[in-house]
């Protein structure tokens, strides 16, 4: 079976509203299969999340979100620490231990010529 790329079509959008609507979200690797679409659980999931689900809130922002985001912004800055995904945060980790071993590994080192020269190895 040759997935379908591109846009989505109203046909599309209405299977997997239904398909949802009858076995729930999640499991998204079943999803393309029950409700009948040529489509990747990926799409299928980001088609759900950023476009079909009803609770999305579409349209201009309310007055006191403004406010709560500019508060927000007066209190923490432009910190892009506060608002990363777990992954960046997971890969900063990863590095960090990658390094730790690294140095680890270096300072293990048998050097013979320790005793003669501090500085050479």
């Amino acid at each position: 079976m040759e997935l379908r790329k591109g846009a989505w079509t109203k046909e599309e959008d209405h299977l997997l509203r239904k398909c949802i609507e009858k076995h729930g979200e999640g499991r998204w690797h079943k999803i393309p299969l029950q409700a009948g679409l040529k489509r990747c659980r990926k799409s299928c999931r980001m088609r759900w999340l950023n476009y079909l689900k009803p609770t999305i809130k579409r349209g201009e922002f309310e007055d006191d979100e403004v406010d709560l985001m500019i508060r927000l912004y007066k209190l923490l800055g432009n910190r892009q620490g506060l608002h990363t995904t777990d992954r960046f945060l997971y890969n900063i980790l990863i590095k960090f231990r990658a390094n730790k071993v690294k140095k680890k590994k270096k300072k293990n080192l048998f050097c013979p010529f320790k005793h003669e020269k501090k500085n050479f190895c």
